[in-house]
């Protein structure tokens, strides 16, 4: 049976990343809303409550039976969930006169006590919040401080119930990791064994189990995502598994003919779909962002669905969704869940009448990414940068045509070619050149023209929640402009975007 950790979420911007370091010391956990709360199954060894943008002061404030777990499982309540358990069993929180945003020193630790083992007095700690606990339970013991907060941290007597204050998950927390390695080892009795040759193992068998005999379509687009996917498929089923690549007139420059080339030593089933007219003839004269990414999914669907008829007998629609597709498809702010349209497929329409399957639904990207090494995938396949499902139109402000395709086709190819030759694309999380719905004035030879203006776009991520631009270096940038306006006929200009993801996002549209 597979030991799991169960991370409340009460909104937290942290909360998906108390999820990737509980999964990095190799224990599997699932983030589920206070407000939809599963029943706790015999597998589940422990409880962590996140942290909160609400005070446990305000009427709003999320709610939750703790009688539920104090007691019944160790409890690790972070921030917001320290303060609440406090609230809720006798002891006092204000708004704080010494508000703590940022890094912090413990000046006192007791270090007898199994959350705090291998963390001394000095470690440095991530504090954000405005409201402080003034008075713990009567029932509880203090095990850690800072000069300006005295209720660091404290544990529940008689009990495996530990609240603390500041936050472990962030790396600025130095002994972050160790706290948490405490919490899930000494405390919860984890035994590490959530690897990825173990998830290969594991859901290669979930998979031969599920779908038996019947046949599963896939919508492969190259991505890392639908390749793990159809890989963990196609040994579980091989050639039951039928991979449909479409080419929507909307892909990098040749990406069309070297994935299908890429994957010919696979074994996968694949069939390409040239589809490039119909879809560029749907996106004639549409400006709207949100316009084209639907006239998109429509397209896409009808030449799946086609597609997908060809092949007798079909009963599953394989999907790469991840981990952060499903918690982000559950609202934390209401007790009903919004679901957001998978990105890949743009959603399943009721005349497909197939049955769904997604075989990555509990990884996060870069696990996705180490599943695929431990399938012995090749790094050009899992080191690929992400790429859009609508692809290039929505990195094509305004209307897409197909002149603007090929010119912006041509400028990424000479953008990705020259991070490659400098050494930089592994380095950089997501790279594209981006068609600004602009012209400007420029000199070539004697002549002044009035031409287009590409923009340039790298960041770095571990999962595209939040994304920083690349520092790329001045002669790498100044080689790339070079080169596009010199060999990309109708460019006279390239800047470079230098937002950060907030407030921008990665992608223009």
């Amino acid at each position: 049976m597979l030991e799991k950790i169960i991370i409340l979420d009460f909104g937290s911007q942290y909360t998906q990343l108390i999820a990737r370091r509980v999964r990095e010391l190799n224990v599997y956990c699932e983030i589920h809303p206070f407000n939809h709360i599963p029943e706790i199954s015999s597998d589940v060894k422990g409880i962590i409550f996140s942290g909160s943008p609400y005070s446990v002061r305000q009427e709003d404030a999320p709610q939750i039976d703790l009688e539920k777990f104090h007691k019944h499982y160790p409890v690790l309540a972070v921030c917001y969930g320290a303060q609440y358990i406090a609230q809720h069993t006798g002891g006092e929180v204000k708004a704080s006169s010494t508000r703590e945003y940022g890094r912090a020193n413990l000046n006192f630790v007791a270090d007898n006590n199994k959350l705090f083992k291998n963390i001394s007095t000095g470690s440095q700690v991530w504090m954000s919040h405005g409201d402080t606990i003034t008075a713990m339970p009567a029932n509880a013991e203090l095990i850690a401080s800072t000069d300006s907060v005295k209720v660091a941290a404290y544990q529940v007597k008689d009990s495996e119930t530990y609240a603390i204050q500041f936050h472990p998950e962030v790396t600025h927390s130095t002994d972050g990791k160790q706290l948490l390695e405490n919490f899930l080892v000494d405390i919860c009795g984890c035994k590490q064994e959530w690897t990825p040759d173990a998830f290969v193992e594991t859901t290669i068998a979930e998979l031969q189990a599920k779908l038996g005999n019947d046949k599963v379509v896939l919508a492969l687009s190259g991505g890392v995502d639908s390749s793990v996917a159809a890989i963990l498929l196609h040994k579980a089923i091989g050639k039951n598994l039928h991979c449909i690549f479409v080419d929507n007139g909307l892909l990098r420059k040749g990406e069309y003919e070297s994935v299908l080339e890429q994957y010919k030593h696979l074994g996968l089933n694949i069939k390409g779909v040239d589809a490039k007219e119909r879809f560029l003839s749907q996106l004639a004269k549409v400006k709207d962002p949100e316009l084209k990414r639907k006239a998109i999914g429509r397209v896409f669907i009808e030449v799946f669905d086609d597609e997908a008829h060809e092949v007798q007998d079909v009963k599953w629609l394989a999907q790469g969704t991840i981990y952060p597709d499903v918690i982000e498809s559950v609202s934390v702010k209401g007790p009903s869940a919004t679901i957001k349209s998978h990105h890949n497929v743009g959603g399943l329409p009721d005349f497909m009448k197939l049955k769904v399957v997604e075989p990555l639904n509990t990884l996060f990207k870069d696990e996705v990414r180490r599943v695929g090494r431990s399938l012995g995938l090749e790094h050009f396949i899992i080191g690929r940068h992400p790429f859009p499902g609508p692809g290039l139109a929505i990195r094509i402000l305004g209307e897409v045509t197909a002149e603007k395709v090929a010119i912006l086709q041509e400028a990424d190819a000479i953008y990705i070619d020259n991070l490659k030759e400098a050494g930089l694309y592994d380095k950089v999380w997501q790279a594209g050149a981006i068609f600004l719905p602009v012209q400007s004035v420029g000199v070539m030879g004697d002549e002044r023209t009035y031409e287009n203006v590409i923009c340039l776009r790298a960041v770095e991520s571990v999962d595209g929640m939040t994304a920083d631009w690349c520092h790329l270096p001045y002669n790498v940038l100044a080689k790339i402009s070079n080169e596009i306006i010199n060999k990309v006929k109708g460019i006279n200009r390239v800047v470079y975007d230098i937002s950060s993801k907030p407030p921008a996002t990665i992608e223009w549209e």
